[in-house]
């Protein structure tokens, strides 16, 4: 039996995006990046647009131009995929309304919460407030009632509310139909369990 050797991959290595976003971050130009890197404007652009490789010492030149670890143009890119059948519900303290929690419990800079409301459903008589920073409501389908503050507002199906989740709010379907919202909080407010 002969060893079976791992072969290469056919898929194309693509850091031009990442050398980019560096370069871009930083202020500076392909031409000033180019110079810095001993290379040609026109070589530069091309190895950001992944139609052309360069060498090891090129790379880690232009690399180092960008203060930038080799290792980085080669890391993968974190992505936790949540399908909303598997998400989990929480609750968040409403009534008539089923939740879930869209990114993963972990997250702490960003939480996607999804509500079914049912006719009647409701944040509260009192308002409430959430520890976060940001809160963004949007309705994706039906009609809303938001109370933030004094002030009272009727949100339409595309309709999207930004205001401080600290600031007293609550919120009432107060139609006939079920309401389905998408609330996103920045940073992230609740990580318990269902």
């Amino acid at each position: 039996m002969r060893p079976v050797h791992p072969t290469a991959s056919r898929e194309p290595v693509r850091i031009g995006a990442r050398l980019r976003a560096s370069r871009l971050a930083q202020g500076l130009t392909v031409a000033q990046v180019a110079e810095s890197a001993g290379l040609t404007r026109g070589f530069l652009s091309r190895v950001e647009r992944d139609e052309t490789s360069p060498s090891v010492a090129t790379l880690i030149t232009v690399c180092q131009v960008l203060s930038m670890p080799v290792g980085d143009l080669f890391e993968s890119v974190e992505n936790d995929l949540v399908r909303l059948a598997e998400a989990p519900l929480i609750n968040m303290g409403g009534t008539g309304v089923e939740e879930r929690l869209l990114t993963p419990r972990g997250q702490g800079r960003v939480q996607l919460l999804r509500s079914m409301l049912q006719p009647g459903a409701s944040g509260g008589a009192e308002p409430y407030t959430i520890n976060c920073d940001v809160e963004v409501l949007h309705v994706v389908s039906g009609v809303l009632e938001l109370r933030l503050g004094n002030e009272v507002s009727l949100l339409r199906a595309g309709d999207t509310a930004t205001f401080p989740g600290r600031e007293p709010h609550t919120w009432r379907n107060g139609h006939d139909g079920v309401t389905e919202t998408v609330w996103v909080l920045v940073p992230a407010a609740w990580s318990g369990s269902s």
